[in-house]
């Protein structure tokens, strides 16, 4: 894989999981739904991980170079 494609994916993969870990965090915290018509018990664990999946992608990514 070359260096400038795996370091741009991973640095997407790497922000948008940060941001949506951190956002379902806040959310979850301040007592606001997460996703719109969807129960918090289902939409705080599946936004959670999808955070940490595009996290652990980002982090492949990185370990691919």
């Amino acid at each position: 894989m070359e260096r400038g494609p795996a370091v741009f994916a991973a640095a997407v993969f790497l922000l948008f999981g940060t941001a949506l870990l951190a956002w379902t965090g806040a959310r979850a915290r301040g007592g606001a739904p997460v996703a719109e018509g969807v129960r918090p018990a289902v939409a705080v664990p599946l936004a959670l991980l999808g955070g940490a999946t595009a996290v652990a992608l980002g982090v492949w990514c990185l370990t691919r170079l």
